[in-house]
């Protein structure tokens, strides 16, 4: 018997958030014990009321926390109606009616709760902003060493030339609330972080999406009618006929991070100002002065390089037999 990672799923559903959650519950390596929401993409209700869509669909028996709607210490932002649709699925929307109810916790209470209940044992996976896991933190600071890992989609480095899809050196989830960014990058916990640097390196273009529609049964089909409306930003806002694996990487790097090439060193999350949101590692080794700011902080694994054909294989091989 194969170890299975037990992982929380914290979201803002979302296309790629979707496409990353469908490819986690079908792999068997994985064992899902909650979803937890996060306002980012839309508005929290929105992207709650998608996430328990989703589990429908994927016939999930796990709870749905509805977490933060805004976030730790700034009012909230608008979403991106443009990027992910007006009900953030693309084209695609809920029924009216939902058998599935949100758990009465609120999303931070539901991840302590399970990494109480599982020590040593829970992965955070996290692809919103990183509100609840900052407000579980704050609750609770002793679950930093009682988490197994957490592995995060959010940040830019700079490598490749990759530095910011919001600003020029800030990423989405990271600006959505970059004190909470801040405050999770430097717990004493096991971060990996899955920034632009690989994120958009790992491009899904049309033809890989219509494979995957053709030959990868209900699911393959849900996946392609999901991300029409995800490229067709990508085709008007950069030219890319396809999409951004981006929120599927921080699943994957938990099932095979022989795929990944990591950068150890602390982390910090700028906080306002001009360059509000960007994240600044000083890696393992860097000379120069001492930086107080990143040297009191635990290290953090940034991933820099990415195997492109070895993740584009496994996620497809997932659903085409």
């Amino acid at each position: 018997m194969t170890h299975r990672h037990k992982v929380i799923f914290d979201t803002d559903p979302g296309v790629d958030d979707a496409m990353a959650l469908y490819f986690l519950t079908r792999r068997p390596e994985f064992d899902l014990l909650a979803v937890t929401t996060v306002h980012g993409n839309l508005d929290v209700g929105t992207v709650t009321r998608n996430a328990l869509w989703l589990v429908e669909r994927l016939g999930l028996d796990v709870p749905v926390g509805r977490g933060a709607a805004t976030p730790l210490a700034r009012p909230g932002g608008a979403g991106a109606p443009h990027v992910h649709g007006a009900g953030g699925l693309g084209d695609l929307t809920p029924p009216a009616h939902l058998a599935r109810t949100v758990d009465p916790r609120p999303g931070w209470q539901v991840i302590v709760d399970l990494v109480r209940a599982h020590p040593h044992e829970v992965t955070l996976i996290a692809v919103g902003p990183l509100t609840n896991l900052a407000l579980a933190l704050r609750h609770d600071p002793a679950i930093a060493g009682l988490v197994a890992g957490v592995s995060l989609m959010g940040g830019a480095f700079g490598t490749h030339g990759y530095s910011g899809n919001m600003s020029p050196v800030a990423e989405a989830n990271i600006l959505s609330d970059p004190e909470a960014a801040d405050l999770v990058m430097t717990a004493r916990w096991k971060v990996t972080i899955l920034g632009l640097d690989v994120t958009q390196q790992v491009v899904m273009d049309a033809a890989y999406l219509d494979r995957l529609g053709e030959q990868g049964g209900p699911d393959g089909a849900f996946l392609r009618a999901v991300s029409r409306f995800y490229q067709g930003f990508h085709e008007q806002s950069r030219g890319l006929a396809g999409i951004f694996a981006h929120d599927s990487l921080a699943v994957i790097q938990v099932l095979a991070p022989h795929l990944f090439t990591l950068r150890r060193g602390p982390v910090r999350v700028v906080c306002g100002g001009l360059a509000d949101g960007q994240t600044i590692q000083k890696p393992v080794g860097m000379p120069g002065p001492p930086a107080p700011a990143w040297d009191a902080a635990p290290p953090c694994a940034v991933a820099v390089d990415v195997d492109v054909a070895g993740v584009l294989a496994l996620y497809a091989d997932t659903f085409i037999v």
